[in-house]
């Protein structure tokens, strides 16, 4: 869709979607910290602040899943965000959809977008290292 925001990181990796979102998405402190700092800047905002250490198995629920994919993500007033994990070709493929539904999203987005990137390869990298790999972006 116009103006949606779309990126795509891949590293070699035989491991099964599921694995890979685990190992990926089980953040550093410092990310933990990050997203910490994001639900108590956006809790007052109204925006879903939901998180981790609420009892939650996964960081993001689950929106779809099969052997080679795996999707994760919530729909919230400002914006609504896919994260996809896809297994191709023994290569672990992790991409981000966002699509902003308003002013607060477009802005929301510029805001977070230097430590999504951050997250993202520090991800990639965890899973990279798991495999002894190198990511690379797509």
């Amino acid at each position: 869709m116009n103006g949606d925001f779309i990126d795509n990181y891949s590293v070699a990796s035989p491991m099964p979607p599921k694995d890979a979102a685990e190992i990926g998405l089980s953040m550093p402190r410092w990310a933990m910290a990050l997203m910490a700092l994001r639900n108590a800047i956006v809790r007052p905002l109204g925006l879903k602040s939901d998180d981790i250490d609420e009892g939650q198995d996964t960081l993001f629920p689950i929106t779809y899943e099969d052997a080679d994919q795996l999707i994760l993500g919530v729909d919230d007033s400002h914006l609504n965000f896919r994260i996809s994990f896809v297994r191709h070709d023994d290569r672990i493929h992790m991409a981000t959809w966002v699509h902003r539904n308003n002013t607060l999203g477009r802005a929301y987005l510029a805001v977070i977008m230097p430590f999504h990137v951050l997250i993202v390869r520090d991800c990639m990298k965890r899973i990279a290292r798991h495999k002894g790999t190198a990511p690379i972006a797509s």
